[in-house]
């Protein structure tokens, strides 16, 4: 990082500063300091506004950073959804909407709904032309490294789509993004104290993302973290929509569980919570065949391993029982409760993290 940035980083990371403090955290030169906040200013990054209140003498400027000087626009393209996220340069959420809408983007009208969405949510949360960094699409398929292409979307049959034609009615800087891919970005991109982690998303299909030292590793061909298609039910396994039997998809996907409640799967853990013999009995065997998951990858990896999409979002009230039955499956003698955590991304993690892709991006031009 340039010396711009470590100082913008020093702000954010502390939220209110002095000069004096900057020069203390960071040992540059006064001078260097001054000219670079001078910079920071002008760009509209910092705000200097306030004061510090001193027991004596003249009171500091304080220093503090504009959560809101930029933002970025993500987008969760599923099956039945269009889900669509602001973010700031903190990575929160500042506004968010959902249109129901069945998925076809050889559909004129699917796709002007896409940039009416994307519309909608830049005045809703009063973002400008300049302030836009940029769109992010999450898809439910693999899709290039620059990307522009989905590689593999079987799942919603799209695959060979590019974004310009995905992007056709929005008129910003915009790219395709892996849901797990980027679901995942988020989860490390908001907690500092992860490095090395496998993040599990478990939804309507069942994806991954392998994440080394805070960045994505994407593999040679894009298909790095793709856990829905390891076999884990070898004979007898019911068929996956890749053509394969006994995938990890075909028993952990969201939809195993909320069939029971008419595609409801707040419903299904309401059912669960009240004790519902049929929900328990399918939760049971949810959880036994996520502890195989689970295991096989902490084999692999030796990594975190963080539990997102739809289910990871209501997991974090069964964690012992999932942690007790991971360590059952161990051959070693660590516990899966110092490894396995829920996700801290509870809504529209993918949308999210292919937004906050773009603000960090912005922040390597500071």
């Amino acid at each position: 990082m340039n010396k711009s940035q470590q100082i913008y980083h020093y702000i954010r990371t502390h939220q209110s500063v002095s000069k004096q403090d900057i020069v203390l955290g960071l040992k540059f030169s006064l001078p260097t300091i001054t000219q670079k906040l001078q910079y920071l200013e002008q760009r509209n990054l910092i705000d200097t506004s306030r004061k510090i209140q001193n027991t004596g003498g003249r009171n500091a400027t304080a220093y503090s950073y504009v959560k809101k000087a930029r933002a970025a626009i993500g987008v969760y393209l599923t099956g039945h959804h269009i889900n669509c996220v602001a973010v700031d340069l903190s990575g929160d959420v500042i506004d968010m909407t959902k249109e129901r809408i069945t998925f076809n983007l050889e559909d004129e009208e699917y796709l002007k709904k896409i940039g009416e969405v994307v519309e909608r949510i830049k005045n809703e949360a009063e973002i400008s032309d300049e302030a836009l960094l940029g769109v992010g699409i999450a898809v439910q398929g693999l899709v290039s490294e620059d990307g522009e292409i989905v590689t593999y979307g079987l799942t919603l049959n799209f695959t060979g789509k590019t974004r310009e034609e995905i992007a056709r009615y929005i008129p910003y800087n915009s790219r395709l993004f892996h849901d797990s891919s980027a679901a995942g970005y988020a989860e490390v991109w908001i907690d500092h104290d992860i490095c090395n982690a496998f993040y599990i998303s478990l939804s309507n299909s069942v994806g991954g993302a392998v994440l080394v030292d805070n960045n994505i590793y994407e593999g040679n061909t894009q298909k790095s973290g793709e856990i829905g298609h390891m076999t884990v039910v070898p004979e007898g396994g019911e068929l996956c929509y890749c053509g394969r039997y006994g995938c990890f998809d075909t028993v952990c996907r969201s939809t195993n569980l909320d069939q029971y409640t008419d595609g409801n799967l707040e419903m299904f853990f309401a059912l669960l919570q009240s004790r519902d013999r049929e929900a328990e009995r399918l939760w049971d065997k949810y959880l036994d065949d996520l502890s195989l998951g689970i295991n096989n990858i902490r084999m692999l990896f030796d990594s975190d391993i963080i539990l997102g999409g739809y289910v990871g979002a209501y997991i974090e009230s069964y964690m012992e029982e999932l942690c007790r039955r991971v360590d059952e499956r161990t051959s070693f003698s660590d516990f899966a409760k110092d490894f396995l955590f829920p996700c801290k991304y509870k809504v529209e993690s993918a949308a999210a993290g292919a937004a906050i892709c773009f603000i960090d991006e912005f922040f390597d031009t500071i």
